[in-house]
């Protein structure tokens, strides 16, 4: 898959941090329950990469990839653990170099119209915007869409289930990021039919 089907494939893509290695596949399986098939678990903590392990080999319906990508070398890792994606915040020319290298599908992070000249110029024609919130939000989207209309976006940082719809109606929206589908309360708790409640309204949003 290329990053534009990864992005398609599912109308939210949880922003997931995983502090508990034995919560991982329960709450990706969770997720896929409610109709979430895309994971985007952040490299944020150690145990990261092993979940990422375990939920491709136990969650097959799971398209699992990796976040909050920051150095070169993670980009190989993540493959090697299994992940068919990454996400960064961000996007630098080692950046990038590093994904091609890995043979990994990037979603690039940007904030600004330089920096979507800059990932454009890279290569990448489907970016993350972020933090979405920060950045401007729906006005930011729309008026990046004039100068960039064949650019793709997945806001991301400060959406909610109440805002989702708004992002997702506009024409250079495919997803939307989000954390409030992995509320950590809920993990803790081991409440996975909670998450997969959550999974379910997320996977309703058009």
């Amino acid at each position: 898959m290329d990053i534009r089907e990864i992005m398609r494939a599912s109308p939210v893509m949880p922003v997931i941090v995983i502090e508990d290695l034995n919560h991982a596949v329960s709450m990706a399986h969770a997720l896929v329950a409610g109709g979430i098939r895309v994971l985007e678990v952040t490299l944020r903590t150690p145990a990261a990469l092993d979940a990422v392990r375990a939920i491709v080999s136990d969650v097959p319906d799971a398209i699992v990839g990796v976040g909050t990508v920051t150095v070169p070398e993670q980009f190989a890792q993540a493959r090697d653990a299994g992940a068919v994606f990454a996400v960064t915040p961000g996007l630098t020319d080692t950046l990038a170099a590093a994904a091609k290298t890995a043979g990994l599908p990037l979603l690039p992070g940007v904030m600004t119209p330089s920096e979507v000249i800059a990932a454009k110029a890279a290569g990448f024609d489907a970016m993350k915007l972020f933090p979405a919130e920060q950045a401007g939000g729906l006005g930011m989207l729309k008026a990046l869409s004039g100068p960039f209309p064949d650019v793709l976006f997945c806001p991301t940082g400060g959406v909610s289930l109440a805002t989702a719809p708004q992002f997702l109606a506009l024409p250079n929206v495919a997803c939307v990021g989000g954390s409030w589908l992995v509320p950590k309360d809920r993990i803790a708790a081991g409440d996975w039919g909670a998450i997969t409640e959550l999974a379910r309204q997320a996977a309703a949003l058009k």
